[in-house]
């Protein structure tokens, strides 16, 4: 319990620091940065951190090399979506959009909730995503000219 506790306080620590050394160039094509930085992102990940979630997920989801780490990736970003994190939002839409190796299936209403969670905080893609949407009647939506217009209102400038 204390453990768990300590470690949720110093979790912003932890990817803070393993984020920095993930974007530094030194090392850049070293094992041991890479299992180092992976290991910190999971770590704080486990801890709860919204944005390792997230990094931890992309990272697992886009570049894993298996079908199960993958599906793991996948995993925290919805957890990270579950905790408002916008870029894990658009990814999970994605995700339910398309499914995933059966373990994700394919949910068009999980999908649009997902979008336009993004989209309220302002990402262009997921924003991008529901206007199209709504004016080609897809993800289970009816076509609606003035709902897509709304959402390209709301493209950042």
């Amino acid at each position: 319990m204390l453990m768990r506790s300590l470690l949720r306080l110093i979790a912003p620590l932890i990817f803070g620091a393993a984020y920095r050394v993930f974007r530094s160039a030194r090392f850049k094509h070293s094992g041991r940065k890479h299992r180092w930085v992976m290991s910190s992102f999971r770590l704080a990940a486990d801890a709860g951190h919204r944005q390792a979630l997230s990094v931890y997920g992309h990272l697992l989801f886009l570049r894993g090399d298996t079908t199960k780490s993958k599906i793991q990736g996948a995993i925290y970003l919805e957890r990270a979506a579950d905790r408002g994190e916008m870029k894990a939002q658009y990814q999970m839409g994605r995700i339910y959009e398309t499914g995933f190796e059966g373990y994700f299936k394919i949910q068009f209403d999980k999908s649009q909730i997902h979008y336009q969670r993004a989209a309220e905080q302002g990402h262009v893609l997921a924003i991008t995503r529901l206007a199209e949407a709504y004016a080609q009647g897809e993800l289970g939506l009816v076509v609606d000219a003035d709902k897509s217009k709304f959402w390209l209102q709301q493209m950042p400038v």
